[in-house]
């Protein structure tokens, strides 16, 4: 900010972008806070999710994706099993 009110106190299209960034750092500041530091909520809480893996409900397991057909390849390896096509 102190550079731009110094150097190009006169072009307002940079005035405008540091702005614009300014607040969406803000915006995405507040919703980290909200979200207790994560990027992304949690679908459901981990208390559910851990005894929905112990009574076999959910399965879980690591999802593999092709880094050069990502849109297109994809797999889940569910632990403890060796077999690629488990998912």
């Amino acid at each position: 900010q102190n550079y731009l009110d110094n150097f190009w106190p006169d072009l307002k299209a940079a005035h405008e972008l540091f702005d614009s960034i300014t607040q969406a750092r803000r915006e995405r500041e507040s919703e980290s806070q909200e979200n207790h530091g994560k990027e992304y909520p949690e679908h459901l809480p981990l208390e559910i999710l851990e005894a929905g893996i112990k009574s076999g409900r959910y399965l879980q397991g690591t999802l593999n994706v092709n880094k050069h057909r990502a849109q297109l390849e994809a797999f889940v390896r569910l632990q403890g099993c060796g077999n690629k096509d488990t998912g």
